[in-house]
């Protein structure tokens, strides 16, 4: 059974609840949305969304936990046609499906105050290369971690880090995002981005993004005409 307006969770996305998970996504020109993933075997007609005001749409599911997949399931235009979620924070790759993911206790925020602007000494970084484990094609938070000892030494007080949003295939310097508010796998998906920036306080230094907001791909276009809207028909 789905929890009723009234008792909607707020967020957008899967939102982790104390019991099953919340899903909330906008959709203004659907006629009907529903969730599919491991939850219901992928079937449609199991756990059809509401529609809110300004174009969302909300479901609470009771036997979805987190670290299942799923997609939305949409009817817009006399046509189906699922969809990843827009505000996934983990993807199975950068045209699959979304993952329920919740940060854990342990990977939290500290304490730590980062330096002043005037006092940044700032290292800009790639994680695909930086610091690539032998045998394998692309480096990692996890690889990265392993060379804070170093960063610090350098003198440096602030790691800028190139894009990190899911993107098309495993190594590629971030500028063609695919899922906005997905960590790319490759990299260790957002439990890896935590553990690096937890990493890095621990050794004085902070952490900023590079963020890419005004163009997606040009490939792995999964939200593209996500409502099944189009401008021009183009």
């Amino acid at each position: 059974m789905h929890k009723s307006m009234k008792e909607s969770l707020p967020g957008m996305g899967a939102i982790v609840a104390d019991k099953g998970v919340a899903f909330r996504v906008w959709a203004p020109n659907a006629d009907s949305v529903s969730v599919i993933g491991d939850f219901n075997d992928w079937n449609p007609d199991t756990d059809p969304m509401a529609e809110e005001k300004d174009g969302t749409w909300y479901a609470h599911v009771p036997q979805a936990k987190e670290g299942q997949l799923y997609l939305y399931h949409l009817k817009a235009f006399d046509k189906a046609f699922t969809r990843p979620d827009p505000r996934s924070r983990a993807m199975e790759n950068s045209v699959g499906k979304s993952m329920i993911w919740k940060p854990k206790p342990e990977l939290a925020g500290n304490d730590f105050t980062p330096p002043t602007l005037d006092q940044a000494i700032i290292y800009e970084m790639h994680i695909g290369t930086f610091n690539v484990p032998k045998g394998q094609k692309t480096g990692n938070f996890q690889s990265t971690i392993e060379k804070m000892p170093y960063l610090k030494n350098l003198g440096i007080n602030v790691i800028e880090v190139m894009p990190c949003a899911e993107f098309a295939g495993d190594l590629s310097w971030g500028y063609n995002p695919a899922c906005p508010y997905a960590v790319e796998i490759s990299y260790g998906g957002p439990e890896g981005l935590l553990a690096f920036v937890k990493a890095a306080h621990e050794h004085d230094i902070a952490v900023i993004m590079d963020v890419v907001y005004n163009h997606f791909g040009p490939s792995d276009l999964a939200l593209w005409q996500f409502d099944g809207w189009s401008e021009n028909d183009k």
